[in-house]
């Protein structure tokens, strides 16, 4: 009897668990995701117990929420602590078990050999041997005399328990898991109880796991918590971010490399429940999915667990549930008590089951409407169903759902086609699907107030009517569908695709049925020319179009015209040439006048936007004029998607005008809400600049990231090159030019995908960064570059030539008054970041011309127009202090000390020390510096070259006379041939080309 606990010594005193491998066999297990607040009050319990004040807590939440990994990392914590960790587990398999999780955690703790001795209970180590199975011995319980042959009786079993824990805990504490406790005896709860009420005062922790069944365990729990017993941790679903973590953890990938298709699916099958998260990824990992393929089945073990819990309901309630999986998700309680014809009060114990099962769950308020717990639960269902029985359930719901909601008003047409297609009957499914998606598209519901019989959006409009349109279009077969419901299909669901820029939804290929129209194949052709120019493949795009020519007759007013001529501006602004950007504004003219001929509204929004968009760079007024009218048409047909286009591309318009850039940031989020990833995108991009030019760098570096991602994950090359580039942008705006290369070297593939661009990456990204290293000659060359790369592709966005390149060209004398717009100027020149560079250029002009009091007025509203740009406004200073002071006008002193006090304060050392240059000759005071020694390279600190040495050898190694460095540093080139005779006598170079030869390294790169 006592070999059960002698089993000699426990082993290291570090090995302290019995429980084994506390992580377990399962596959995959990572560290916890999305538990950190449980895991913080559970690591406090643990710590309150080492101290000698015992606790409890209760883990509850639905199936799969994570309740027995939360145990698993409890022991974790515990065993890391130097605690005694041991689990028992309730269990319905097999014949009961008095005390069964108790008498389990027994024996691990025997075959740990961390049983204590008979002797230290005292009276109850019989009781002890009795629960372990071995032979009655002589002696009972205090009290229990006559009773060995007999099961000990809770209270003696609690008490034992009780001493148990007291002993194995004493030296470091005592953590007990009892896992599954809703299948727990009652003699193992009323043990439970007795340990809750006198655990306080020993050395361990009880972590009692149970599910929210409505059994003892739980009312259990809820006593105890009243009481004050014990804690309970509720474990809800993950957040989507902890579903991604999730999925990383479980790849072994950093959260960035997630597979899109996958992360989508993990997100939208699983509600945030981490079993079936795991699952998914586990079943994806070993049957990877294709582009095109049809939903992925669902895993099997996730479909067994759902056929299991569907099985104790009943054949009633499989009946009830595999009707309800037709219609999706979510179900209407009404129409299936309608179909199914049953007895209102057996329905209703059978739904109350599922409930309390957690397959199902209300959705909304009433009892009208409801869910599955997850989507993939529905699928499962719906997979177990056999052919004949679904097309028959699906007949009998058709028929109740017709009867109910005579006409399928709203969104009942969706079901209805769901219900069809479940019948076999594809033509009518694929009918209802079309005007559902017209239904869904237009964001509008004929209901003037929602009630509860009527279904709610779940999704995004947008989103919505992609996924009916996606099942109808798998539902179509050439030569057997009708050609002109083919072609409606199809001309919806690349709509859809372009606007929404899920690629993932394109049939691949997409076949074209011959027997359509060949107009209407025109404008299918039409519809992928765009969808390949906004994927950034100019060649499919041109394919695409010479095909769609040839389908049109020699008519121009055919209707599908204007989808041509659509299509191929939009490709034009693909094609590398000078005259390009006339050529796309010359067919979306022709666009415009064929949709008002062909009576097509839409086409003809997208037209006018189109040119908007290529007006802006040098008309903002008309291109207003046109985005006004595209949404003036959008809003009389009631067009949601062109409105909300044009509400974006009004706010990138507004933004160069407004205080802050609150109207285009809602503007990008009424689009994403909308589901148009490419608009979005269009205004993020102009976001991220207004943030950089504003200096708001992190909220840059957020918009940026996050279009990023989206842009490389939808395969939209054009978008992520805008991205790239202003990301290029935000360095150049911080003066980091080793980070700004880089990631104009990340945006160098994807040019080709968006010409243009690379003149603004020379406006925007390297003359800007050359201007914050005080390299004028170099921010010169790069504008001239900018300008010469814009002649061969011109940009459609500006890159200064409206702004920093006329203040420049001013200074230089190359420019003059012509170059100048005001205030009032319609062209780009009069957004308020170029109106601080051509009205300071204004005000050069007016001080050269003696006019001072006029050019001081005009510098003033520069100046005012600048105060959103801190780095841009102290440049425009910094550039026209000498020329306003050799001028006699405005106020250079006092603005070169603003300047310089901001670059000194933001590390731009070159352009705050020529500030206090120009101070001098001035004859103002300067403060004086000292820091900036952390330029200086390691190698040189140690040969003693100061900073203002170092700042000569820079220029001393790119091979610069001695004059030119005195005019760069704004000192006497006496001054600099003691600078340099001192920087060749400490780094032991005989002369200046042996010391430029040696410090290549000191030369700034600057891109050709």
């Amino acid at each position: 009897m006592t070999a059960l606990w002698s089993g000699g010594p426990a082993g290291p005193a570090g090995d302290r668990t019995a429980t084994g491998r506390v992580c377990g066999p399962h596959r995959g297990r990572g560290r916890l995701v999305g538990r950190t607040a449980e895991m913080g009050r559970i690591a406090a319990a643990l710590a309150a117990a080492r101290s000698g004040r015992g606790g409890a807590l209760f883990v509850t939440g639905e199936p799969g929420v994570g309740k027995t990994r939360l145990a698993t990392a409890a022991l974790a914590e515990a065993a890391a602590a130097d605690m005694v960790t041991v689990r028992g587990r309730a269990s319905t398999v097999g014949p009961p078990v008095p005390y069964r999780p108790l008498v389990e955690a027994l024996l691990l703790l025997a075959r740990a050999g961390l049983l204590p001795d008979p002797e230290e209970l005292g009276g109850y180590g019989p009781v002890m041997a009795r629960l372990l199975g071995a032979t009655p011995g002589t002696a009972d319980a205090p009290g229990t005399a006559g009773t060995a042959h007999r099961a000990p009786s809770p209270l003696t079993v609690a008490e034992t328990m009780l001493r148990l824990l007291a002993a194995v805990g004493r030296r470091r504490g005592c953590l007990l898991v009892l896992d599954d406790l809703h299948d727990a005896d009652a003699g193992t709860l009323a043990v439970v109880e007795y340990l809750l009420d006198n655990i306080g005062h020993q050395s361990a922790v009880l972590l009692l796991v149970a599910g929210h069944t409505p059994r003892a365990a739980a009312e259990l729990a809820l006593r105890a918590r009243r009481r004050e017993a014990a804690e309970t941790l509720e474990l809800t679903p993950l957040t989507h971010p902890d579903v991604r973590l999730l999925v990383a953890a479980e790849l072994g990938v950093d959260p960035g490399e997630v597979c899109p298709d996958l992360l989508h699916r993990a997100v939208t099958g699983s509600a945030g429940i981490p079993f079936v998260v795991k699952e998914l990824v586990h079943d994806h990992a070993g049957r990877p999915t294709r582009h095109g393929d049809r939903t992925p089945s669902v895993p099997s073990a996730v479909a067994d667990d759902v056929r299991r819990r569907t099985a104790s309901l009943g054949p009633l309630g499989t009946r009830f549930l595999g009707t309800a999986a037709l219609f999706g998700r979510r179900f209407p309680l009404p129409v299936l008590e309608h179909a199914m014809g049953v007895d209102h009060t057996a329905l209703s114990e059978v739904l109350r089951a599922a409930l309390a099962s957690s397959l199902i769950t209300p959705d909304g308020p009433g009892t009208q409407w409801y869910a599955f717990r997850y989507p993939l639960a529905a699928e499962a269902l719906l997979d177990d169903l056999g052919p004949g029985e679904r097309a028959r359930h699906a007949r009998s719901a058709a028929r109740a759902l017709a009867h109910l909601h005579p006409g399928l008003p709203g969104a009942w047409r969706a079901h209805a086609a769901r219900l069809s297609e479940h019948a076999g009957e594809a033509a009518q499914a694929v009918r209802l699907y079309c005007e559902a998606a017209r239904w869904a598209a237009a964001g509008t519901t004929p209901e003037p107030a929602p009630r509860q019989d009527v279904p709610h959006a779940v999704q995004q409009a947008p989103e919505h009517a992609l996924d009916l349109l996606t099942r109808a279009h798998r539902l179509l077969e050439p030569g057997t569908t009708a050609p002109e419901l083919h072609a409606t299909v199809l001309e919806m669901l690349l709509d859809a695709v372009a606007r929404s820029a899920r690629l993932d939804r394109l049939p691949a290929p997409p076949a074209v049925d011959q027997a359509i129209p060949a107009a209407r194949r025109a404008g299918i052709h039409a519809r992928l020319s765009a969808i390949a120019t906004l994927t950034g493949r100019p060649a499919e795009a041109l394919r695409h179009l010479d095909t769609a020519r040839s389908l049109l007759p020699g008519s121009p007013a055919d209707d599908h015209s204007a989808l041509v001529d659509l299509a191929a501006a939009h490709a034009e602004l693909g094609r590398p040439a000078p005259d390009r950007l006339h050529t796309a504004a010359r067919l979306a003219r022709r666009a415009v006048d064929a949709a008002r001929a062909g009576d097509e509204p839409d086409a003809a929004c997208g037209a006018l936007l189109l040119l908007g968009q290529l007006a802006r760079p040098h008309d903002e007024s008309a291109a207003a004029a046109h985005f006004e009218r595209a949404r003036a048409i959008a809003l009389a047909h009631r067009l949601p998607v062109p409105r909300t286009e044009a509400d974006v591309q009004l706010a990138i318009t507004a933004a160069g005008h407004d205080e802050r850039p609150t109207r285009l940031e809602q503007a990008r989020q009424e689009a994403r809400r909308g589901g148009l990833l490419p608009s979005a995108h269009e205004a993020g991009f102009a976001l991220a600049l207004e943030h950089v030019r504003r200096c708001a760098f992190d909220e840059a570096r957020e918009a940026i990231t996050e279009g990023t991602a989206e842009a490389s994950g939808l395969g939209l090359d054009r978008h992520l090159a805008l991205f790239r580039l202003a990301d290029a942008v935000r360095y150049a705006h911080q003066g980091r030019r080793a980070e700004m290369s880089g990631a104009l070297e990340r945006l160098e593939p994807l040019l080709d995908a968006a010409p243009g661009l690379r003149a603004m990456s020379h406006g925007l990204a390297r003359a800007f960064c050359s201007l914050l290293e005080e390299r004028h000659d170099a921010a010169e060359q790069e504008l001239a570059r900018a300008l010469a790369y814009d002649t061969e592709n011109p940009a459609t966005g500006d890159f200064g030539r409206h702004g920093i390149v006329v203040l420049l060209g001013v200074l230089a004398g190359r420019m003059g008054r012509r170059h100048c717009a005001g205030p009032a100027d319609g062209r780009a020149g009069g957004t308020r970041w170029n109106r601080q560079f051509t009205g300071l250029a204004h005000a050069v002009l007016l001080g050269r011309e003696g006019h001072r009091e006029q050019a001081t007025a005009a510098a003033d509203e520069a100046l005012a127009a600048a105060a959103p740009f801190p780095t841009a406004r102290r440049l425009c200073l910094r550039l026209v202090a000498r020329t306003a002071y050799e001028d006699g006008w405005g106020a250079p002193v006092e603005w070169l000390r603003e300047a310089e006090e901001y670059f000194h304060a933001t590390g731009h050392h070159q352009v705050a020390a020529a500030g206090r240059a120009l101070l001098r000759g001035m004859g103002a005071s300067v403060r004086q510096r000292r820091t900036g020694t952390e330029q200086v390279p390691p190698h040189l600190r140690r040969s003693g070259i100061t900073v203002r040495e170092f700042e000569v050898a820079r220029l001393v190694a790119e091979r610069i006379s001695n004059r030119d460095i005195a005019g760069r540093l704004h000192i006497s080139p006496r001054t600099v041939e003691k600078h340099v005779a001192s920087v060749l006598q400490k780094t032991g170079h005989p002369n200046r080309g042996a010391f430029a030869t040696a410090a290549r390294d000191l030369v700034p790169r600057v891109p050709a």
